[in-house]
């Protein structure tokens, strides 16, 4: 039949032929788009065409979809009379993500990695979830204490090698004149709207806080709160007021005396703060 002396002519015009070892990983490495599943399948069609290789049939990606009619990505490996024998190509295996550091159980949350919250506004609970990547480490409360809901104030911790992130990232605020010094005891911050977006949003107003030579903090509020507390002013003040609350829990020099409160109070008491929404 003709396709049985096409076929024949095609494995004797290829017999002699032979993929180097390296092919595929070379064709792999000159690839410029992003290492995915579907750019190590185009690689290997392409190392399989050197050698003439094609098998008409429908491909199937590791997400579970069919490509379509088309070419079949194989591997070719001679045999022991030095043919050329296609080799089904399997995918690797999809990466498994690690699970997310917690901190687990946090009761009030008011204490977490090396630092303790002396201070949150009246009707915030502990939002049951945390995340702790060694030298940055976060959470949140909310007005329902749901890990799923939204939160109301987030605090990052920085330290070590994250410090210079964070201190460049406020650079660059200072440099576009974007935000305020600010003072409180001994200690300073920087405050400054984030994120202000384009189509009306008004941002996240954040405080930078420096807790130390090796230690930063980063405490927002979601534009949510901002609305329950009305006006710049409030906003303005329950930042500072959980700034000066904020204190190491490790010794670290600096870090560990609770500045008096914005408004002269006590500054692990709530005061003028909404009840929630």
């Amino acid at each position: 039949m003709l396709e049985d002396d096409l076929r024949q002519v095609m494995a004797d015009e290829t017999a002699h032929l032979c993929a180097a070892p390296d092919l595929v990983s070379r064709v792999i490495r000159s690839s410029r788009r992003r290492r995915t599943v579907r750019t190590r399948y185009a690689a290997v069609v392409a190392a399989a065409a050197v050698v003439g290789i094609t098998v008409p049939t429908g491909l199937t990606l590791a997400s579970g979809h069919t490509a379509g009619p088309g070419p079949v990505a194989v591997m070719a490996s001679p045999d022991s009379t030095g043919s050329v024998v296609p080799q089904p190509f399997e995918p690797p295996p999809l990466p498994t993500p690690s699970p997310t550091r917690d901190f687990g159980d946090l009761g009030d949350g008011k204490a977490f990695g090396r630092v303790k919250v002396g201070y949150l506004p009246a009707g915030l609970r502990w939002s049951h979830w945390s995340i702790d990547s060694g030298d940055v480490y976060t959470t949140a409360w909310d007005y329902d204490g749901d890990k799923n809901g939204f939160y109301c104030v987030q605090i990052f911790v920085y330290e070590g090698q994250a410090v210079q992130e964070l201190d460049e990232r406020v650079r660059s605020y200072r440099d576009g004149s974007e935000g305020e010094e600010v003072t409180l005891g001994d200690r300073t911050g920087y405050l400054v709207t984030q994120n202000v977006g384009e189509d009306g949003g008004k941002g996240t107003p954040t405080f930078f806080l420096t807790m130390g030579s090796d230690r930063r903090a980063e405490i927002m509020f979601s534009p949510v709160f901002v609305k329950d507390l009305g006006t710049r002013e409030a906003v303005e003040r329950e930042l500072k007021k959980i700034a000066q609350g904020l204190t190491a829990t490790d010794g670290d020099p600096g870090t560990t005396s609770e500045a008096p409160a914005a408004d002269g109070g006590d500054a692990g008491t709530a005061t003028e703060a909404p009840a929630g929404g």
